[in-house]
């Protein structure tokens, strides 16, 4: 297979002995380590990587500001997504002071972890949202198949806020279930402000699942969402499935089918640049 430029538009670094790492836990053992910029830069030897975009794994300001440090010099990350508690009284001013901050594209609240699915509609965020409009901050949706009605809500309710679905929405592959997955995806990519990576499908399945399995997930996220579906590696927790880096850009573009020499470049690397304006 030709070697193809890849720009990642989804990775993690995290201090596993950091007070405010919650998770992967010893339940994780592949993942129960550190991973920092020199891990990367073993993981993706031989790939022909344009940069990435460090995406935050901890609901916590310390690891927000550790992450800005970790990556400050580091060439190969493009931007941050970050975190910050969108529902506090303070949010605005931290939105504000974020995006100040060289390297920071957007946001992420952990919606997975919150058991209100409506939580991400709710007026307690609109202060923190219109922040991060004015400052021109992209908004990253980590959710469940739940949270898929509320959130075209809240793509309905901020139409001037870019919106990208991390891991496809989370679609419970492990029992190769679509629905009501598949039209509450549909629902979603008629909304022009809202994206979807191709992201962390291989983690919704069970360890030993052949990745071949996905094709109706990958098929469906592509023709829903066209030339806004973006790769992303999700490393390192793909290493949770026993795959390499390189393993996912290979499975990846199998799954795509034939989508075309133009087709690939925007998936591996355009669409990123698009969504989160590097160029």
């Amino acid at each position: 297979m030709t070697r193809r430029r890849v720009l990642d538009s989804h990775q993690h670094f995290w201090r596993i002995d950091a007070p405010e790492c919650a998770w992967p836990d010893a339940d994780w053992p592949l993942l129960h380590r550190d991973f920092l910029p020199q891990d990367l830069a073993a993981a993706v030897a031989g790939v022909d990587l344009a940069g990435t975009v460090l995406v935050q794994s901890q609901p916590d300001d310390r690891d927000t500001d550790w992450m800005f440090e970790a990556a400050a010099s580091d060439p190969v990350v493009l931007g941050i997504v970050a975190w910050a508690a969108l529902d506090a009284a303070d949010a605005p001013a931290r939105v504000g002071q974020l995006a100040a901050r060289p390297k920071c594209l957007g946001l992420r609240p952990m919606l997975q972890a919150i058991a209100d699915s409506e939580w991400i509609t709710g007026d307690a965020l609109r202060p923190a949202i219109q922040a991060m409009i004015a400052n021109g901050l992209c908004f990253d949706a980590l959710v469940e198949p739940r949270h898929l009605p509320a959130l075209a809500r809240f793509a309905r309710q901020w139409p001037g806020l870019q919106i990208v679905i991390d891991h496809g929405g989370k679609p419970d592959a492990a029992n190769l279930m679509l629905d009501p997955w598949r039209d509450d995806m549909a629902a979603l990519a008629s909304f022009p402000n809202v994206w979807c990576k191709l992201s962390g499908l291989r983690t919704q399945q069970r360890q030993g699942q052949d990745p071949a399995l996905l094709a109706p997930y990958v098929t469906h996220i592509l023709a829903c969402f066209g030339v806004r579906t973006m790769w992303g590696s999700d490393w390192p927790v793909l290493l949770h499935m026993g795959d390499s880096y390189a393993d996912w850009i290979k499975d990846a573009l199998m799954l795509a089918g034939d989508i075309g020499e133009a087709g690939s470049t925007r998936l591996l690397e355009g669409a990123a640049r698009e969504f989160y304006g590097l160029g």
